[in-house]
């Protein structure tokens, strides 16, 4: 079974304020991983002890597009080598690589040189989904269109499951169109405040968490990892309850 790691960006603030401090206190609520969403400046060195020290490994980091290119990713691979980090990921594409079907295609190539480099340097490097992907041009949604251009070899998949239902499709179906192409889940639940639907802490929604996890595996999904971005309380609390709440629902981590 893959593992169960924290999106940093779910706790964003207390990241910002305290990194190293946030890093040892997800590691104590019992997650086995962390994907990072920056580094704010901390020396490799610093940030690998803290991960040994508590025994948490890196499930990955959301890499901005401009930390890709040219000679910055040189120095994003040489960092994310330092803290025995292989798997790199674009979480979002600025407006101008999306606007039609033909950006889609150009940035699959984009992609395409982003991931040999990566392959190469000893990295998978994959990229993760909002809603916006999902817009069709000519009958084929944007998601499609980029990863049917990039090579399976070179560009993975990060699936992000609430926005894939967000935006009307069934994550299980995508989980089994693309395989053991997908190398990570993310998992937050889904409710509704307002009449808006909004993430919630894992199992207080309507989601098939467990159901998106079974499929996962089926695949050899390395990491599943939790994320969410609007709150009630605490995101420190409310992390320290998605991951009770996902070891309840389907077992250890």
């Amino acid at each position: 079974m893959g593992k169960f790691g924290l999106q940093l960006y779910s706790v964003k603030e207390a990241a910002e304020k305290d990194f190293l401090g946030t890093v040892n206190r997800v590691a104590e609520m019992g997650y086995s991983g962390v994907q990072f969403a920056g580094f704010f400046n901390t020396p490799a060195k610093e940030l690998k002890k803290v991960m040994d020290d508590k025994g948490i490994v890196a499930a990955g980091s959301h890499t901005s597009l401009d930390l890709l290119r040219g000679d910055q990713l040189e120095e994003t691979l040489e960092y994310n080598h330092k803290i025995e980090n292989n798997l790199i990921i674009c979480p979002y594409l600025p407006e101008e690589f999306r606007n039609t079907g033909d950006d889609y295609k150009k940035t699959a190539e984009m992609f395409n040189e982003i991931g040999q480099k990566c392959k190469q340097n000893g990295f998978v490097f994959a990229y993760h989904n909002h809603a916006f992907e999902f817009e069709r041009f000519n009958g084929k949604s944007g998601f499609d269109l980029l990863f049917e251009n990039c090579d399976p070899d070179l560009v993975k998949v990060e699936l992000d499951c609430y926005w894939a239902t967000f935006a009307g499709l069934e994550p299980a179906k995508l989980i089994k169109k693309y395989g053991e192409r997908v190398v990570s889940l993310h998992i937050k639940d889904m409710g509704r405040k307002n009449g808006q639907q909004r993430s919630i802490e894992i199992g207080k929604g309507v989601l098939n968490i467990k159901g998106f996890i079974q499929a996962g595996e089926k695949y050899d999904t390395k990491w599943f990892i939790v994320e969410q971005e609007q709150f009630d309380s605490d995101p420190m609390e409310s992390a320290k309850t998605n991951i009770k709440n996902l070891i309840d629902l389907v077992g250890v981590n």
